[in-house]
């Protein structure tokens, strides 16, 4: 690679940029000298009734917890971990597989945990292109385990503390290997401006060895999920700043230029601002010396139209005053008018009114003493029938209904009559009783008789 004169400060800030980025993908470790937990319920159990406390597993990427004390002990392995168990005489594992929890016995037993998380293998890459100059490619593989029963058996995750830094290291160095293959056969320019050419090249491979070819027996047991390239730095100063030249040379000519152009549209902008000032005060004072002639006269004017205005307004104000008092008299007058006129009315009105209600009382009167006469006619004509209707029902009794009739008034009779303080017998004779005229002589001589003695016996008759 080519050496720089002085150090090139965008290359030191990229390379601090990716030391921190992997320091925080570094998963963080408890230390060696770091104190124990205190114990729990399930370590004072095992304690009490003489077992060895439950143990872990050696600080790593994975949360193993082992229980159980001896021969019983179980494995607990976290869900997005794998895991294979095996035992000794067997051929086969007795547990491969995700998150998959097991019972465990030290003499006999292995087993071996790796996180099965995504991956992120982030790379430096110090490459020589085809002009010989030295580049800095910056970029980051994220891969997978796809099938674990391959991948324990092909791939190394023996370290305790990071079972995934070997794999890590060997995919790192093939992906370098890579992208310095590809970047040898590119310009400068070329890897400045286009990185999609070494991604393709690097995703192939990384998925050749990986995957292995057209899906063969022959991958890894991982995935690539994903390859990106971040960065592409020339590791010359000389060289970065040569390479920015011509176009910070372009753009400062084209800034040169708008200045001058700026500059010389100022210039013409306050030519033009102090014409049009000049201008401008030479129309505002002909303006002004119009204003103040237009102001006097205006003020002439209107001295002349007050005082005008004031002497009309007088006379006018006279003028009404004798208008609204003659109207005041004719008002007056024509009010009075209008009262008699009004009066006459209403006399002549109230004695139509009285002559009305006369000829209504009279008209009522005669109407009251027609109905009257009326009213006598037809109840003496009532009289006269009820009399006739009264003699022919008479003429038409039997003498037996007469005698019934009479002999039923009897007790009426004789109560109404006064107490007799003497007796008086009466003999009727000679008439026929079977007649009614004869009855009716017979009583009637009865009733003389009666009233006779009556008159007789009243005091002062």
């Amino acid at each position: 690679m080519g050496t720089a004169d002085k150090g090139n400060a965008y290359l030191e800030r990229v390379v601090a940029q990716q030391a921190v980025l992997e320091d925080d993908l570094r998963a963080r470790r408890a230390a060696s000298g770091e104190p124990a937990p205190p114990a729990g319920p399930l370590v004072k159990r095992e304690r009490a009734i003489g077992g060895a406390a439950p143990d872990r597993a050696a600080p790593g990427p994975v949360d193993v917890r082992i229980t159980g004390f001896w021969r019983w002990k179980n494995v607990l392995v976290p869900p997005n971990a794998f895991v294979v168990h095996t035992r000794r005489g067997r051929e086969k594992p007795l547990h491969v597989g995700l998150g998959v929890s097991f019972r465990f016995n030290p003499s006999t037993d292995s087993f071996l945990v790796v996180p099965g998380a995504t991956q992120t293998i982030l790379i430096n890459a110090y490459c020589v292109c085809r002009e010989l100059q030295g580049v800095l490619v910056q970029g980051y593989v994220q891969w997978i385990i796809h099938t674990f029963p391959v991948a324990y058996r092909k791939l190394d995750f023996s370290d305790p503390q990071d079972p995934m830094r070997l794999v890590n290291l060997q995919l790192r160095e093939q992906a370098e290997a890579a992208i310095k293959d590809k970047v040898a056969t590119m310009g400068v320019r070329d890897v400045l401006s286009d990185k999609q050419p070494i991604i393709e090249e690097l995703t192939a491979r990384l998925r050749a060895v990986a995957e292995g070819e057209d899906d063969s027996d022959q991958g890894l047991g991982l995935r690539i999920v994903t390859v990106q390239i971040k960065e592409a730095v020339v590791s010359s100063s000389r060289l970065w700043e040569n390479l920015q030249k011509p176009y910070r040379a372009e753009q400062g000519q084209l800034a040169r230029l708008a200045e001058l152009q700026s500059e010389e549209a100022i210039t013409q902008r306050e030519m033009a601002a102090e014409r049009l000032k000049e201008t401008q005060r030479l129309e505002n004072e002909r303006e002004l010396a119009g204003l103040r002639a237009r102001n006097d006269a205006w003020q002439f004017d209107t001295e002349v139209a007050e005082r005008l205005r004031r002497t009309q307004r007088r006379h006018d104000d006279s003028r009404a005053v004798a208008e609204l008092e003659t109207q005041t008299t004719l008002h007056a007058l024509r009010m009075e008018r209008e009262r008699h006129t009004e009066e006459s009315e209403t006399g002549r009105l109230r004695i139509e009114r009285e002559q009305e209600l006369k000829s209504l009382e009279l008209a009522g009167e005669l109407e009251l003493a027609r109905s009257r006469a009326l009213a006598d006619h037809e109840r003496a004509l009532l009289d006269v029938e009820r009399l006739r209707m009264r003699a022919d029902i008479d003429n038409q009794q039997s003498p037996a209904s007469l005698q019934a009739k009479l002999i039923g008034l009897l007790p009426e009779i004789m109560a109404k009559l006064p107490k007799p303080e003497e007796l008086r017998m009466v003999s009727i004779n000679g008439s026929d009783r079977t007649t009614v005229s004869g009855l009716l002589a017979e009583l009637a001589a009865m009733v003389g008789v009666l009233r006779s003695a009556i008159d007789r016996d009243t005091p002062g008759s």
